[in-house]
């Protein structure tokens, strides 16, 4: 494990990030590296792939506690889980393990020291993975291939750990509890406390001939290719799970589940405000003062739109039902088209010649605002 980066490294964050900080460094990377945005990229892959592996760990509390304590080896998917080599974190310090503290207090104090059965089903942890979306995709909704990396059981030995033809071995240590009996000589006198068994790990099992593929650990880390639905209506930063679909469970346990993140390609004139679509269209002055029929693009294409006479800039029309899916529920968000009135530029002298004779033959009851702020001019210094 000597040439995996460190998991902070990889996400650019501080050891003492909160779990929000971290999740928003987790999209920032994954939306930089993801495949959808370099594809036949080697390296991007690479990438992508290191960074989920380091938010599977560090999102995960038992697993961010195991790896800082232990760096690497503490989240490889044998801890705890036994083997034939012993326990990799044993040994202590001057004959006195310190992680034994926890049992000492916990028999003085009445806690009797950990029972749990090493062979007890256990759950998987959850993966989280980033999928780059356009803004229709999201809309409506759609199926995308994502590649998920997980642990799952190993196929070779069908997650026992042992070669094809053999099986693992009750502990002859600790009897198959995976925990033994040791006195300590403590600050507080001679002590018997319990601890996990040094010849099986705490697993409660021994394997003599470990499986090649995966070294007797009974799973592999695989990056697997996935088709998820997505739900239409989901928008940037949001996020749905599909149960099972994560780290494959211990023991015959659950396996966990696969969390989606999504983040959103910018579209170039659609605007999302929750399930209603903002868009600005531009018209020409004699469209808005004469009143027009225009081309408007929506979700499902191209309509028609007819915009009244003395239509104003920054006017909205509304297009019932043509906005985003509700997430979850039935029915549509409508469509806002927003009028922007564009004035002529670089106007020849015949054009300016016209437009000063239409200007002489306006007065103020054709321009409203105009008036009615003339009007309140007028008011305050008389």
């Amino acid at each position: 494990m000597a040439d995996k980066r460190d998991y902070y490294e990889v996400l650019g964050v501080d050891k003492n990030i909160g779990d929000d900080e971290l999740k928003k460094a987790y999209r920032k990377k994954a939306k930089l590296y993801h495949p959808d945005l370099h594809p036949g990229d080697a390296e991007a892959e690479k990438n992508f792939k290191e960074v989920n592996e380091a938010y599977e760990v560090l999102s995960d509390k038992d697993k961010r506690a195991r790896y800082d304590q232990f760096g690497h080896a503490g989240v490889d998917p044998n801890f705890g889980a036994g083997g034939g080599g012993g326990n990799p974190f044993g040994g202590g310090f001057g004959g006195f393990d310190f992680g034994d503290l926890g049992d000492i207090f916990g028999s003085m104090f009445g806690g009797g020291g950990s029972s749990r059965n090493p062979n007890a089903p256990r759950r998987g942890s959850d993966v989280e993975v980033n999928v780059i979306l356009s803004f229709e995709e999201a809309a409506k909704g759609c199926k995308k291939t994502i590649k998920v990396t997980k642990i799952e059981n190993c196929k070779e030995c069908s997650g026992s750990g042992a070669e094809k033809g053999t099986s693992a071995s009750t502990c002859s240590a600790c009897r198959g509890s995976g925990r033994i009996n040791v006195q300590q000589r403590t600050p507080f006198g001679v002590m018997q406390t319990q601890r996990a068994c040094d010849k099986c790990g705490g697993a409660g099992k021994t394997i003599e001939h470990p499986c090649k593929k995966c070294n007797g650990k009974g799973r592999v880390r695989l990056t697997v290719d996935r088709e998820v639905e997505i739900p239409g209506g989901i928008d940037d930063g949001q996020a749905f799970s599909i149960r099972g679909g994560g780290n494959v469970g211990l023991n015959g346990g659950p396996d966990g589940d696969l969390i989606v993140g999504v983040s959103l390609r910018p579209h170039p004139f659609f605007e999302r405000e929750g399930f209603d679509v903002y868009c600005e269209i531009p018209v020409t002055f004699a469209q808005a003062a004469l009143g027009a029929e225009i081309i408007v693009p929506t979700l499902d294409g191209k309509v028609r739109l007819n915009i009244h006479e003395g239509t104003q800039p920054g006017e909205r029309y509304r297009l019932r039902d043509k906005g985003i899916k509700r997430l979850h529920y039935s029915g549509r968000g409508d469509q806002y088209v927003i009028i922007n009135v564009e004035i002529p530029r670089d106007l020849s002298k015949k054009q300016k010649e016209l437009l000063k004779a239409f200007d002489e033959a306006t007065d103020d009851k054709n321009y409203g605002k105009k008036k009615s702020f003339f009007d309140k001019v007028k008011d305050m210094f008389d």
